[in-house]
Protein backbone atom coordinates (compact mmCIF):
# COMPACT_ATOMS: atom_id res chain seq x y z
CA UNK A 1 0.00 0.00 0.00
CA UNK A 2 1.54 3.14 -1.14
CA UNK A 3 -0.21 6.19 1.04
CA UNK A 4 -0.78 10.06 -0.82
CA UNK A 5 -0.76 11.61 2.37
CA UNK A 6 1.18 10.51 5.63
CA UNK A 7 0.33 11.80 9.06
CA UNK A 8 2.43 11.18 11.86
CA UNK A 9 0.25 9.24 14.38
CA UNK A 10 2.94 7.32 15.97
CA UNK A 11 2.35 6.79 19.42
CA UNK A 12 -1.47 7.02 18.72
CA UNK A 13 -3.84 4.15 19.71
CA UNK A 14 -6.75 3.56 17.12
CA UNK A 15 -9.55 1.29 17.31
CA UNK A 16 -11.51 0.05 14.07
CA UNK A 17 -14.67 -1.68 14.65
CA UNK A 18 -15.80 -3.58 11.68
CA UNK A 19 -11.99 -3.59 10.89
CA UNK A 20 -12.23 -7.07 8.83
CA UNK A 21 -14.59 -5.31 6.60
CA UNK A 22 -13.32 -4.46 2.79
CA UNK A 23 -13.53 -0.63 3.52
CA UNK A 24 -12.00 -0.75 6.86
CA UNK A 25 -9.18 -3.11 6.58
CA UNK A 26 -7.79 -0.71 4.66
CA UNK A 27 -8.18 1.76 6.88
CA UNK A 28 -6.47 -0.31 9.56
CA UNK A 29 -3.53 -0.70 7.01
CA UNK A 30 -3.04 2.99 6.41
CA UNK A 31 -3.19 4.04 10.03
CA UNK A 32 -0.81 1.66 10.90
CA UNK A 33 1.40 2.42 7.79
CA UNK A 34 1.27 6.00 9.63
CA UNK A 35 2.85 4.74 12.68
CA UNK A 36 -0.66 3.95 15.05
CA UNK A 37 -0.85 0.98 16.97
CA UNK A 38 -4.06 -0.78 15.67
CA UNK A 39 -6.80 -2.41 17.63
CA UNK A 40 -9.10 -4.18 14.69
CA UNK A 41 -12.64 -5.24 16.30
CA UNK A 42 -14.75 -7.63 14.62
CA UNK A 43 -17.43 -10.06 15.33
CA UNK A 44 -15.40 -12.99 13.32
CA UNK A 45 -12.12 -12.66 15.71
CA UNK A 46 -10.58 -14.99 12.48
CA UNK A 47 -11.36 -12.29 10.15
CA UNK A 48 -9.35 -9.58 12.50
CA UNK A 49 -6.44 -11.96 13.31
CA UNK A 50 -6.11 -11.78 9.67
CA UNK A 51 -5.79 -8.32 9.04
CA UNK A 52 -4.04 -8.06 11.97
CA UNK A 53 -1.05 -10.39 10.47
CA UNK A 54 -1.27 -8.57 7.25
CA UNK A 55 -0.34 -5.50 9.11
CA UNK A 56 2.19 -7.35 10.93
CA UNK A 57 4.04 -8.36 7.73
CA UNK A 58 3.65 -4.94 6.67
CA UNK A 59 5.99 -3.95 9.94
CA UNK A 60 3.15 -2.54 11.51
CA UNK A 61 1.42 -3.28 15.23
CA UNK A 62 -1.75 -4.32 15.14
CA UNK A 63 -4.30 -6.51 17.41
CA UNK A 64 -7.20 -8.41 16.48
CA UNK A 65 -10.30 -8.37 19.50
CA UNK A 66 -13.48 -9.88 19.08
CA UNK A 67 -17.05 -7.93 19.47
CA UNK A 68 -20.33 -7.53 19.20
CA UNK A 69 -21.00 -3.60 18.45
CA UNK A 70 -24.67 -4.11 19.85
CA UNK A 71 -23.83 -5.39 23.01
CA UNK A 72 -22.63 -2.83 25.60
CA UNK A 73 -20.97 -5.83 28.01
CA UNK A 74 -19.12 -7.16 24.87
CA UNK A 75 -18.26 -3.47 23.78
CA UNK A 76 -16.72 -2.94 27.25
CA UNK A 77 -15.06 -6.30 27.26
CA UNK A 78 -13.34 -5.12 23.78
CA UNK A 79 -12.19 -1.80 25.69
CA UNK A 80 -10.92 -3.20 28.80
CA UNK A 81 -8.67 -5.83 25.99
CA UNK A 82 -7.27 -3.05 24.13
CA UNK A 83 -6.54 -0.42 27.94
CA UNK A 84 -4.55 -3.73 28.97
CA UNK A 85 -2.69 -4.53 25.18
CA UNK A 86 -2.30 -0.61 24.06
CA UNK A 87 -3.60 2.05 26.87
CA UNK A 88 -5.94 4.59 26.04
CA UNK A 89 -7.23 4.76 22.85
CA UNK A 90 -6.72 7.88 20.65
CA UNK A 91 -8.62 7.60 17.43
CA UNK A 92 -11.95 5.41 16.68
CA UNK A 93 -13.21 4.93 13.26
CA UNK A 94 -17.15 3.59 14.00
CA UNK A 95 -16.84 1.23 11.28
CA UNK A 96 -19.21 -1.18 12.14
CA UNK A 97 -22.45 -1.68 9.89
CA UNK A 98 -24.31 -2.89 7.18
CA UNK A 99 -27.22 -3.84 6.31
CA UNK A 100 -30.03 -7.22 5.44
CA UNK A 101 -31.44 -8.34 2.83
CA UNK A 102 -34.61 -9.22 5.78
CA UNK A 103 -35.08 -5.58 5.94
CA UNK A 104 -35.63 -4.63 2.31
CA UNK A 105 -38.84 -4.23 -0.57
CA UNK A 106 -39.11 -6.41 -3.07
CA UNK A 107 -39.79 -3.72 -5.57
CA UNK A 108 -38.34 0.54 -5.85
CA UNK A 109 -42.40 1.27 -5.95
CA UNK A 110 -45.31 0.29 -4.49
CA UNK A 111 -48.13 -0.76 -7.15
CA UNK A 112 -51.81 -1.59 -6.70
CA UNK A 113 -52.15 -5.16 -6.93
CA UNK A 114 -48.73 -5.61 -4.73
CA UNK A 115 -50.93 -6.62 -1.55
CA UNK A 116 -52.47 -9.34 -3.16
CA UNK A 117 -49.08 -10.56 -4.76
CA UNK A 118 -46.35 -12.74 -3.77
CA UNK A 119 -44.44 -9.41 -3.33
CA UNK A 120 -42.32 -8.27 0.07
CA UNK A 121 -43.66 -4.72 0.78
CA UNK A 122 -43.46 -1.97 2.78
CA UNK A 123 -46.14 -3.52 4.53
CA UNK A 124 -44.27 -6.94 5.20
CA UNK A 125 -41.18 -5.64 6.99
CA UNK A 126 -40.96 -7.16 10.50
CA UNK A 127 -39.93 -5.07 13.21
CA UNK A 128 -37.50 -7.43 14.34
CA UNK A 129 -35.57 -7.56 10.99
CA UNK A 130 -35.67 -3.22 10.94
CA UNK A 131 -34.25 -3.19 14.46
CA UNK A 132 -31.26 -5.17 13.66
CA UNK A 133 -30.64 -3.11 10.83
CA UNK A 134 -31.37 -0.26 13.06
CA UNK A 135 -29.16 -1.21 15.54
CA UNK A 136 -26.06 -2.97 13.91
CA UNK A 137 -25.23 0.79 12.44
CA UNK A 138 -26.58 3.17 15.06
CA UNK A 139 -26.90 1.57 18.49
CA UNK A 140 -23.24 -0.13 17.22
CA UNK A 141 -21.82 3.46 16.69
CA UNK A 142 -23.20 4.65 20.01
CA UNK A 143 -21.78 1.89 22.20
CA UNK A 144 -18.20 1.67 21.20
CA UNK A 145 -18.16 5.91 21.16
CA UNK A 146 -19.59 5.64 24.90
CA UNK A 147 -17.05 2.65 25.75
CA UNK A 148 -13.65 4.44 24.24
CA UNK A 149 -14.48 8.31 24.03
CA UNK A 150 -14.14 7.90 27.88
CA UNK A 151 -10.25 8.07 27.39
CA UNK A 152 -10.29 10.68 25.10
CA UNK A 153 -11.57 13.48 27.85
CA UNK A 154 -9.31 15.94 28.10
CA UNK A 155 -6.58 14.68 25.59
CA UNK A 156 -4.97 16.86 22.89
CA UNK A 157 -5.38 15.24 18.91
CA UNK A 158 -8.33 12.48 19.96
CA UNK A 159 -11.04 12.27 17.38
CA UNK A 160 -13.72 9.67 16.50
CA UNK A 161 -14.88 9.09 12.79
CA UNK A 162 -18.06 7.87 12.25
CA UNK A 163 -18.90 6.05 8.71
CA UNK A 164 -22.16 7.34 7.04
CA UNK A 165 -23.39 7.02 3.18
CA UNK A 166 -24.97 8.04 0.74
CA UNK A 167 -28.31 7.12 1.72
CA UNK A 168 -27.73 9.81 4.58
CA UNK A 169 -28.44 12.35 1.86
CA UNK A 170 -31.20 10.96 -0.30
CA UNK A 171 -32.72 7.63 0.43
CA UNK A 172 -32.07 4.90 -1.68
CA UNK A 173 -34.73 2.79 -2.93
CA UNK A 174 -35.69 -0.70 -1.38
CA UNK A 175 -33.43 -0.22 1.72
CA UNK A 176 -35.47 2.06 4.29
CA UNK A 177 -34.25 0.70 7.66
CA UNK A 178 -30.38 1.32 6.18
CA UNK A 179 -31.40 4.29 4.67
CA UNK A 180 -32.67 5.29 8.19
CA UNK A 181 -29.96 4.36 10.28
CA UNK A 182 -27.05 6.14 8.06
CA UNK A 183 -29.33 9.28 8.46
CA UNK A 184 -28.96 8.87 12.18
CA UNK A 185 -25.51 8.31 11.96
CA UNK A 186 -24.98 11.47 10.36
CA UNK A 187 -27.00 13.49 12.70
CA UNK A 188 -25.69 11.53 15.34
CA UNK A 189 -21.93 12.72 14.39
CA UNK A 190 -22.88 16.36 14.73
CA UNK A 191 -24.74 15.66 18.10
CA UNK A 192 -21.59 14.83 19.16
CA UNK A 193 -19.40 17.38 17.62
CA UNK A 194 -21.01 19.78 19.57
CA UNK A 195 -21.34 17.32 22.76
CA UNK A 196 -17.52 17.00 22.96
CA UNK A 197 -16.46 20.08 21.63
CA UNK A 198 -15.62 21.57 24.98
CA UNK A 199 -13.70 18.76 25.80
CA UNK A 200 -10.83 18.24 23.04
CA UNK A 201 -12.80 15.26 21.13
CA UNK A 202 -13.40 15.75 17.46
CA UNK A 203 -16.01 14.01 15.72
CA UNK A 204 -16.67 13.41 11.73
CA UNK A 205 -17.87 11.32 9.43
CA UNK A 206 -16.92 9.70 6.14
CA UNK A 207 -20.02 9.36 3.52
CA UNK A 208 -18.68 6.89 1.02
CA UNK A 209 -20.71 6.56 -2.71
CA UNK A 210 -20.82 3.08 -4.03
CA UNK A 211 -18.07 0.78 -3.45
CA UNK A 212 -18.63 -3.12 -4.56
CA UNK A 213 -17.75 -5.29 -1.43
CA UNK A 214 -19.12 -8.52 -0.52
CA UNK A 215 -21.90 -6.75 1.43
CA UNK A 216 -23.78 -5.80 -1.58
CA UNK A 217 -22.21 -7.64 -4.06
CA UNK A 218 -25.99 -9.63 -4.44
CA UNK A 219 -27.36 -6.33 -5.32
CA UNK A 220 -24.55 -5.09 -8.12
CA UNK A 221 -24.09 -8.45 -9.69
CA UNK A 222 -25.96 -11.33 -11.31
CA UNK A 223 -24.31 -14.68 -10.49
CA UNK A 224 -22.72 -14.82 -14.14
CA UNK A 225 -20.79 -11.47 -13.12
CA UNK A 226 -23.15 -8.74 -15.14
CA UNK A 227 -23.82 -5.89 -13.42
CA UNK A 228 -27.30 -5.67 -12.47
CA UNK A 229 -29.98 -3.12 -13.32
CA UNK A 230 -29.36 -1.38 -10.02
CA UNK A 231 -25.40 -1.50 -11.05
CA UNK A 232 -27.08 0.59 -14.01
CA UNK A 233 -28.93 2.93 -12.18
CA UNK A 234 -25.92 3.91 -9.68
CA UNK A 235 -23.32 4.20 -12.38
CA UNK A 236 -25.97 6.78 -14.45
CA UNK A 237 -26.01 8.86 -11.39
CA UNK A 238 -22.34 8.82 -10.49
CA UNK A 239 -20.61 11.57 -12.82
CA UNK A 240 -17.44 9.99 -12.30
CA UNK A 241 -19.24 7.12 -14.16
CA UNK A 242 -18.03 3.94 -11.95
CA UNK A 243 -17.53 2.52 -8.07
CA UNK A 244 -14.97 3.66 -5.75
CA UNK A 245 -11.75 2.00 -4.56
CA UNK A 246 -11.76 1.28 -1.08
CA UNK A 247 -7.94 2.97 -1.41
CA UNK A 248 -10.21 6.33 -2.54
CA UNK A 249 -11.60 6.72 0.94
CA UNK A 250 -7.96 7.05 2.39
CA UNK A 251 -7.28 10.56 2.09
CA UNK A 252 -10.26 12.16 3.72
CA UNK A 253 -9.81 9.26 6.91
CA UNK A 254 -6.19 10.51 7.14
CA UNK A 255 -6.88 13.88 6.67
CA UNK A 256 -9.56 14.01 9.59
CA UNK A 257 -7.55 11.91 11.52
CA UNK A 258 -4.50 14.45 11.25
CA UNK A 259 -4.51 16.76 14.30
CA UNK A 260 -2.19 18.84 12.63
CA UNK A 261 -4.57 19.21 9.48
CA UNK A 262 -8.02 18.95 11.22
CA UNK A 263 -7.75 20.26 14.57
CA UNK A 264 -10.10 22.71 13.62
CA UNK A 265 -12.53 20.89 11.94
CA UNK A 266 -15.69 19.07 13.74
CA UNK A 267 -19.12 17.84 12.91
CA UNK A 268 -18.56 17.88 9.13
CA UNK A 269 -19.56 14.41 6.85
CA UNK A 270 -17.88 14.30 4.08
CA UNK A 271 -18.21 12.33 0.79
CA UNK A 272 -16.45 10.58 -1.26
CA UNK A 273 -18.86 9.60 -4.24
CA UNK A 274 -17.33 10.62 -7.34
CA UNK A 275 -19.88 13.29 -7.98
CA UNK A 276 -23.07 11.36 -6.81
CA UNK A 277 -24.47 13.57 -4.03
CA UNK A 278 -23.79 16.72 -6.31
CA UNK A 279 -25.94 15.20 -9.43
CA UNK A 280 -29.70 15.88 -10.13
CA UNK A 281 -30.35 13.54 -13.14
CA UNK A 282 -30.47 16.16 -15.38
Amino acid sequence: MELCYKPDLNGKVAVITGGAGVLCREFAKALALCGARVAILNRTVSKAEAVAEEIKAMGGDAIAVQVDVTDKASVEAAHQEVLAKYGKCDILINGAGGNNARANTDKEYFELGDMDADTKTFFDLEDEDLEFVFNLNFIGTLLPTQAFAKDMIGREGCNIINVSSMNAFTPLTKIPAYSGAKAAISNFTQWLAVHFSKVGIRVNAIAPGFFSTEQNKNLLWNPDGTPTARTGKILAATPMGRFGQPEELLGALLFLADQKAAGFVTGIVIPVDGGFSAYSGV
